[in-house]
């Protein structure tokens, strides 16, 4: 390993919103939601703070996911509790393979060139109380043998 990019998303996660069609005149055009453009402007906001001037990885990398999900105001005390500790698990949206999308995509020319460079994901959902994208990158030092 030669090197480790920390750093976190705030507020709630957002999945990769599926592209939309519009209908200009004669054409269709696609375009992406646009609470997934501004989540994806975040996570890059986030990532470049986090890289610190550094230049971009270009080898193989490990990721990891803290997917931190908020915790309903209109739950019990006791229910809170036992989201917090575990005992009861976010099984509602955001997907976590489309957080992960959505994190990918907005590092795509900050922390890395592109995601196909990821080999290995670690990925976890849960109830937290502060919401978040938690994420590690690891550079993989390669060995030619």
């Amino acid at each position: 390993m030669s090197g480790e990019i920390q750093f976190a998303v705030p507020g709630n996660p957002v999945g990769k919103g599926r592209a939309k069609a519009a209908r200009r005149g004669n054409y269709v055009t696609m375009y992406t939601p646009q609470k997934t453009v501004n989540y994806e402007s975040l996570v890059a906001y986030s990532a470049h703070i986090a890289m610190n001037g550094r230049a971009l990885i270009t080898g193989a990398v490990t990721v990891d996911l803290d997917i931190r999900v908020q915790i309903a105001e209109s739950w019990s005390h006791k229910k809170k509790k036992q989201a917090v500790d575990g005992v009861i698990h976010p099984t509602k949206k955001p997907d976590i393979d489309n957080v992960e999308k959505a994190i990918f995509d907005g590092m795509n020319g900050v922390v890395w060139k592109d995601d196909v460079q990821v080999i290995s994901v670690s990925k976890r959902k849960r109830y937290s109380d502060v919401p978040g994208v938690f994420v590690i990158v690891r550079e993989i030092q390669s060995t030619i043998y």
